[in-house]
């Protein structure tokens, strides 16, 4: 699945009971209303969202209305795209001269229209910014050769540990301390194939670009013009996850193209380790609600991957005051804290992190993953580059599934994978 578009699925898949307003505003103080940007807040200002009906009609109005309320004499126009084809008609809109005053856009489709210069350096237009918001959500829409911050945080996830605690135990590890490492995994992984006879598999994922981020490998130039991560440092990690692939640590399929993924072996009981988001348990427990109580969570290994929504403004913005103060209103913490109670998302305000709701468990498997997810957040930072799109990740996959199998060199396979997606850069 496209890292991009995973909470935007992620809300699209969660049925909500409607807001219909009632906790909406920001009880930190830190609204920004009148002050991002400075200025008079007044007139009309658009804001366009990525697939929010119908499911959250009710709450994005209650905001809409409360921010005109604020301000009197404000009117919002409220645009909602489908969920296909989005990038698209962003682009689209820039090109025509229509983009929205505000608009929601992940880090990816932020890219091409800061190059551009079609989008707001919102930290110079507000001071508050990098106070206000978790630094990783804010270095998302810092672009490599570019100037500045493109967007305001709105809403973020990560990735969590989760373990089949009957399956480890079964198999002589102790799920009070899952493996916390790479060796530490291939060390209990050797042991559960031992032990379960090659019938269960502990590792059943490949790596990828965010595991050579979390092994220091630098993924791109300071420019962002080009590739950089077929390191000695990722040759070795190849090496070793070949290794691992070879004594039969993974599933033989774990390569190919068909390959079901590992959290649907993980559903299955195949898999006694996965990563997901912070409220997979809760989705299991309606997928697979035997397995659910039986599961147990622990943090992302290294740093924690972070998964970004946001807010950009448009430089050509005729009401500029009003807009910025409109993309503050809607991330604020309070607007953000009401959102993630309907949604499995999670608010980007340094000002949630005293939200119970957010920062202490209810006691269950499922509350104690999620205050794993939202502490994680802190710490958390885009792992992969905006610029890995779907076809640059293919080319790293398939060059990294050949360094896998034996039928390339771990270095061989890396500079081929540089080679090829620095040619798809300037194509």
């Amino acid at each position: 699945m496209r890292r991009s578009h995973w909470i935007r699925m992620a809300v699209a898949a969660v049925a909500a009971a409607a807001l219909a307003g009632c906790g909406l505003g920001d009880p930190s103080g830190t609204d920004g209303g009148d002050a991002a940007g400075g200025g008079e807040v007044k007139g009309k200002v658009s804001l366009q969202t990525w697939a929010l009906k119908p499911k959250f009609t009710a709450y994005m109005e209650g905001v809409i209305d409360a921010f005109e309320k604020k301000h009197p004499g404000v009117q919002v126009e409220w645009l909602d795209q489908p969920g296909e084809g989005y990038s698209e008609k962003v682009l689209s809109q820039a090109a025509g001269g229509s983009l929205p005053d505000v608009v929601n856009l992940p880090p990816d489709f932020a890219l091409p229209l800061a190059k551009q210069r079609m989008l707001l350096d919102v930290a110079a237009a507000d001071p508050k910014l990098e106070a206000d918001y978790v630094e990783g959500g804010v270095d998302a829409y810092r672009f490599a050769g570019h100037t500045g911050v493109h967007g305001y945080p709105w809403y973020l996830n990560t990735d969590v540990n989760y373990w089949n605690a009957e399956l480890l135990t079964r198999y002589g590890l102790d799920p009070k301390k899952p493996p916390a490492d790479l060796d530490q995994l291939i060390a209990a992984a050797r042991t559960v194939k031992r032990e379960s006879g090659g019938s269960v598999y502990l590792m059943s994922r490949k790596p990828g670009l965010m595991d050579f981020a979390n092994a220091g490998v630098k993924l791109m130039s300071d420019d962002g013009k080009s590739f950089t991560f077929n390191t000695p440092e990722a040759a070795a990690l190849l090496d070793t996850y070949r290794a691992a692939f070879k004594e039969g640590l993974l599933p033989q399929d774990v390569l190919t193209e068909t390959y079901a993924g590992n959290t649907k072996l993980f559903n299955s009981g195949t898999a006694a380790w996965t990563t997901a988001g912070g409220n997979y348990i809760t989705s299991l427990a309606t997928d697979n609600p035997s397995l659910a109580p039986k599961v147990v969570s622990s943090p992302a290994m290294g740093t924690p991957p972070l998964y970004v929504q946001g807010l950009s403004v448009s430089r050509a913005t005729e009401n500029r005051a009003t807009a910025l103060a409109l993309a503050r209103w809607v991330t604020n913490a309070g607007n953000q804290a009401a959102f993630a109670r309907l949604t499995s998302i999670f608010p980007s305000t340094k000002a949630s992190s005293d939200d119970a709701y957010f920062s202490r468990s209810d006691g269950t498997n499922a509350g104690d993953a999620k205050v794993t997810a939202f502490t994680s957040l802190a710490g958390a930072r885009m792992l992969e580059p905006v610029q890995a799109n779907d076809a640059i990740k293919t080319v790293v996959n398939q060059q990294i599934a050949l360094a896998l199998s034996g039928q390339a060199g771990s270095k061989e396979a890396l500079d081929t994978a540089v080679a090829r997606c620095n040619r798809m850069l300037k194509d």
